[in-house]
């Protein structure tokens, strides 16, 4: 190898950003006889301080947005929470009557508000642990929750400058988080809000959207009721894609974000798809495992959902289980904890190893071609259609 070789190499990796500085550092370590394992956890350390694994909050505040819903502001103890994307969420842990379970929920507030995260919750019926925060939490109460986390947001270099929020009921919070932290950026783009609801006085945040639109030229916000009362004078009905086409003036070139119950946010890709829409201009926020799982393709047919199972842990037991519930959550009402955040079949942090049986795992399962070969489930989205033996 030449001199000059050597010389050019060296005199390129030196106008590497930290490369000298490292050269230097090397060099005093050889001379002192230390080396680098002394700093051996240092990065996860530093890591763990802006994104920890756990973080312990108290409702501050309670909001009662609309007859339906509120919003519970927590903060820390320890002061600024964690960073995050406008349209994450975090996944709240509680304990009801004993049984230990989580769920997500988008944050709500702007990111530029570090002391505060705002939860907004919307009545679910038969909601297990949504009925609970809105009946029971007060002020002071406290909860143990993940960092942020998620994919849906909103991403500058890729996303274009014309984006549109397709929101319905609940998805009205991680919209307001990511309307209100791209204006306070002053993003250069034209963006619109087409917010469905059932009746009028469901509209979360309506005044805060008025305003906002009235404020800012580049933002356009559109109400959809679909169960008007006698005499409104908004549109009404669905967010079709005849809708969505004229309110937004054409489709081409358009970044679309999809966030509401898991219907609605089908309703609308179908939607999308129809008027040419390519899959990689819709966003869609993960909420939650299917309502009706035997509805979708390639649900056994001779398999009925209200049918029980049993399901055995190895080496921990065994209960029985309805057909027709997520896997985790038997497994949480019979006392069994797993880890888990977004219960949409997204993170995969719940996934559990299926040793017999026959389980059904819908397309919200994004399992890898590893987790197919060596027989692991994301139980937050899997349906036992079968007795079945797992382990975790």
């Amino acid at each position: 190898m030449s001199n000059q070789y050597i010389n050019n190499k060296e005199q390129l990796l030196s106008n590497l950003v930290g490369y000298v500085e490292s050269r230097e550092l090397i060099a005093q370590r050889e001379k002192t006889g230390s080396d680098f394992s002394e700093d051996k956890g240092k990065n996860t350390a530093e890591i763990a301080k802006l994104h920890p694994r756990r973080l312990n909050l108290e409702v501050t505040e309670i909001f009662q947005e609309t007859p339906s819903t509120k919003t519970f502001r927590v903060r820390s103890a320890r002061g600024a929470l964690p960073p995050f994307q406008a349209g994450q969420y975090i996944n709240l842990f509680v304990n009801i009557d004993g049984v230990e379970t989580a769920r997500p929920y988008a944050i709500s507030s702007c990111p530029t508000h570090r002391d505060y995260y705002d939860l907004t919750v919307k009545i679910v019926k038969g909601g297990f642990v949504t009925n609970y925060l809105l009946n029971d939490v007060e002020v002071g109460q406290t909860f143990s929750a993940t960092s942020p986390m998620g994919t849906f947001y909103y991403n500058p270099i890729i996303h274009g400058k014309k984006l549109v929020f397709l929101a319905g009921g609940s998805g009205g919070a991680p919209a307001r988080a990511m309307i209100e932290s791209i204006l306070s950026r002053g993003v250069d783009a034209d963006f619109y809000l087409v917010y469905g609801n059932s009746f009028a006085e469901d509209v979360i945040f309506q005044d805060t959207f008025r305003a906002l639109a009235q404020k800012h030229e580049n933002f356009h916000v559109t109400e959809v009721i679909s169960r008007p009362e006698e005499g409104y004078e908004g549109l009404t009905g669905y967010l079709t894609g005849e809708l969505i086409n004229e309110v937004v003036s054409g489709v081409d070139e358009v970044m679309f974000y999809v966030c509401g119950p898991t219907p609605f946010n089908d309703f609308c890709k179908s939607e999308l798809k129809a008027l040419g829409v390519a899959d990689k201009r819709i966003r869609i926020e993960c909420n939650g495992p299917p309502k009706n799982p035997s509805s979708i393709q390639n649900w056994p047919t001779e398999v009925s959902e209200e049918e029980m199972v049993t399901v055995k842990v190895r080496g921990k037991g065994e209960f029985k289980a309805q057909v027709g519930e997520p896997l985790l959550n038997s497994l949480e009402r019979s006392g069994y904890f797993v880890e888990n955040a977004c219960r949409s079949g997204e993170c995969s942090l719940c996934r559990v190893k299926l040793v017999e049986g026959e389980v059904f795992n819908p397309p919200e399962a994004k399992l890898r071609k590893s987790d197919e070969t060596f027989g692991w489930v994301h139980s937050c989205v899997a349906f036992p259609t079968s007795d079945i033996e797992i382990l975790y």
